[in-house]
Order: structure tokens, then C-alpha cells, then sequence
């Protein structure tokens, strides 16, 4: 039998676990305010064939912060977000993506691993929706809790994105 497999779809903000061929369950999420695109730096969702390369947060509590994929022991607050302005709250757990595309999305400067694109949680007030991440797919907690629960490493991620005009790098559709 084959496992979930997880759909994004950038032009809809939307997040579809697959099981068996059907949609289970439908998320919706933020992807990146600089659209779609492969790039080291270029704060782009990148789109192809991906995989769940780590899981990271099991058992964390809900808004759990995480630096360089490690629980600080902090939960995301309003008074610890006024300590750390303009930081990008990556919380409660973390997917890690690897690309599966050799010059698409791995290896060299396109590299989703090396890029840190993950699916994670983030705080309360951030939009859902609506592109607004650094790259990564962002969710709300009880959204990537459940995501989380229900996908093991190895899972296939495919990101639909749609053309991104202001980028010239990336080909029309």
C-alpha cells in the first residue's frame, strides 16, 4: 500500500495530504511573499518533486521555537516577539524538504535541502492564505501538528507553482 503524499498548491495556498489517490485533508497555508522559484537567496517556495527528508519537534508543545532545527525551550509569545523583532518564527514542528530534481531543485545553487525549506508552524497572527513566508510553507500549530502526525520521512511533497512574472529566471508556463 501505497503512503500519503502531500500537494501544494502555490497559486491556491492550499496544502492536500493525498491518500490512495484522494484528498484526506486540506490545509491552508502561506507560502512565499517572493512567489515560486529554485534559487539559493531568493526567498522562493520552490516548486517540483520533494521528499520529507526530517521530522523535527515530536511531542513539543504548541508554539515550541526552534533555531537551527532545535527547541530554545521558549513558547512563542506577543512579549517574546516584541524581543525579537522582525524574527521568522519557525514553531511547534518542522518537515524538511529535500529536492528529488537534480539541477531543478537539488544539487548546486537550487538546492531545497540546503535552501532550509521547510513546512512548519508559525505564529497565530501571521495570515494564512496569503504568500507571505521567507520560502518556507508556513502553517498554523494544530495544522502541522496534525500534518506531522500523519506523514513519515520519505514522504513525496510535490509544489505546484504558478509563473512568477516579476522573476525573470523562471520559464512561463
Amino acid at each position: 500500500m501505497a503512503g500519503p503524499e502531500v500537494h501544494i498548491d502555490v497559486a491556491q495556498q492550499r496544502l492536500h495530504l493525498v491518500v490512495r489517490g484522494a484528498t484526506e485533508r486540506s490545509y491552508t497555508i502561506s507560502t512565499a511573499l517572493n512567489g515560486v522559484g529554485e534559487r539559493n537567496g531568493s526567498g522562493c517556495t520552490p516548486r517540483g518533486q520533494h521528499r520529507v527528508r526530517a521530522k523535527v519537534g515530536a511531542g513539543c508543545a504548541p508554539g515550541t521555537v526552534f533555531v537551527g532545527r532545535r527547541a530554545t525551550g521558549e513558547v512563542y509569545s506577543p512579549a517574546l516577539a516584541a524581543a525579537h523583532p522582525g524574527r521568522d518564527w519557525i514553531l511547534t514542528r518542522i518537515l524538511w524538504l529535500t529536492g528529488c530534481e537534480p539541477g531543478v531543485n537539488r544539487g548546486g545553487a537550487v538546492d531545497t535541502l540546503r535552501r532550509y525549506i521547510y513546512l512548519h508552524g508559525c505564529p497565530d497572527d501571521c495570515a494564512m492564505g496569503v504568500p507571505l513566508s521567507h520560502g518556507c510553507v508556513r502553517m498554523t500549530h494544530a495544522d502541522v501538528i496534525d500534518l506531522f502526525d500523519r506523514v513519515v520521512v520519505g514522504t513525496r511533497v510535490t509544489i505546484h507553482g504558478a509563473w512568477n512574472p516579476w522573476l525573470p529566471t523562471d520559464p512561463p508556463p
